[in-house]
């Protein structure tokens, strides 16, 4: 005869059972700046088109009260713009960077997807750039 071997699992109803997997967007946020490692670029603004997906997740659903239960966008795109005020960079991926740096910062935030585009540096293209994404290592090192 077989034996059966299921178990009873007691649910804790304090505990939730999901797990929220939330993405904010941002499309074409466009600045003037001055961005680029040529004596050219160091001396006139340029328009820079910022896109992005940021990842995160929570255990609770957004509380519609409280602001600081989502990953506000609005917090993001402040973000992006004080950085690229501050300081001046020769390249679109050490810009990246940064940006990387600072949204990590929000435990939250699993992953990034950051595109970045000059519209205006070269007369046969749309748009030149970079595209990278950047995800949080869970590893212990």
């Amino acid at each position: 005869m077989r034996k059966n071997n299921f178990k009873i699992i007691k649910i804790d109803r304090k505990k939730n059972l999901f797990n929220y997997e939330k993405k904010v967007l941002i499309n074409d946020l466009v600045l003037n700046l001055k961005l680029g490692y040529f004596e050219f670029e160091k001396k006139k603004s340029q328009k820079v088109k910022f896109t992005m997906e940021v990842n995160y997740e929570n255990k609770k659903p957004s509380n519609d009260k409280d602001i600081k239960s989502i990953v506000n966008y609005a917090k993001i795109v402040r973000l992006v713009k004080k950085l690229v005020r501050n300081k001046h960079y020769n390249f679109l991926e050490t810009l990246a960077e940064d940006v990387f740096d600072e949204l990590f910062k929000d435990k939250r935030i699993d992953k990034i997807s950051l595109q970045i585009e000059k519209l205006e540096i070269m007369k046969d293209c749309a748009s030149v750039g970079i595209q990278i994404s950047k995800k949080r290592s869970h590893d212990k090192l």
